[in-house]
């Protein structure tokens, strides 16, 4: 008797189906990788973003509080005349005229007498930190922020103390760019409209002196204008990251505000 043999039926997928599924596969692959990129890409630019906004906060806590200091102590604080190296002329120093001394007048965009200071130059004079009294510079060069220490002298003059010859002025904040040229401007308004009002640079210092009727802004106060008035300081950082964003190649920016306060009174 002959006996027959049946096949048996062999299960699994077809070339149809397993081509489908190695689809599906590389579809959802190509999916989170493509995630992937753009959540590196977000993560390196947020990153850049909050480095640049990080060190322009430590410049301006430290600004502000230099600013707070400043004037002190002044020569009213003595009974009888110090050395002048031991007491404030004023909260700031200024040329011209310090040395002779004549107060020069504090403008905006160039204008008022005085070389510092002025929109992206202040020189603060005080004792800051109990060790004598001395002249603290704040100095925009291009789009770095400079800040410089010396002991205030007898005689001494707090420019020549403290400029790019002087060997003080060290980096502090790095991608300043609050004085950009105007194509540069233009770059930033696109992406940033409600910055660089009226397409001009925006100093990073603005003076309020102390008046009879009370603060203004300096250039508008008249007789009172003068260094040794200055009673707050307003501080403006705008700030570029050191490369454009990863995804829309867009520049980016962060704009920090801050104000100084003298709490030392006037001479």
């Amino acid at each position: 008797m002959k006996l027959t043999h049946k096949q048996a039926q062999q299960t699994g997928f077809t070339l149809i189906e397993l081509m489908i599924s190695v689809a599906i596969f590389i579809a959802i692959s190509g999916a989170i990788f493509g995630l992937l990129g753009q959540s590196q890409k977000s993560f390196q630019t947020e990153s850049q973003l909050l480095s640049s906004f990080q060190e322009a906060r430590l410049g301006l806590d430290q600004i502000v509080r230099d600013a707070n200091a400043s004037g002190y102590p002044p020569l009213n604080h003595f009974d009888v005349l110090p050395p002048a190296n031991n007491y404030t002329a004023g909260p700031l120093a200024w040329q011209p005229g310090y040395l002779t001394p004549a107060p020069c007048l504090i403008g905006t965009a160039g204008g008022g007498t005085c070389t510092t200071p002025g929109d992206f130059d202040v020189i603060f004079e005080g004792d800051v930190d109990g060790s004598g009294v001395k002249w603290i510079r704040y100095q925009l060069t291009g789009t770095t922020l400079f800040r410089g220490v010396a002991n205030k002298t007898v005689g001494g003059d707090p420019d020549a103390a403290t400029n790019a010859a002087s060997g003080v002025l060290l980096p502090y904040v790095t991608n300043v760019v609050n004085n950009p040229g105007a194509a540069q401007i233009a770059q930033f308004q696109a992406a940033y409209p409600g910055m660089f009002p009226g397409g001009v640079a925006q100093p990073v210092f603005q003076y309020t002196c102390d008046t009879a009727g009370g603060t203004v802004l300096c250039q508008n106060a008249g007789a009172s204008n003068a260094p040794a008035n200055v009673r707050d300081i307003e501080i403006v950082l705008i700030v570029q990251t050191t490369q454009r964003d990863a995804q829309t190649a867009k520049l980016r920016l962060v704009q920090l505000n801050g104000r100084g306060h003298r709490i030392n009174p006037n001479q």
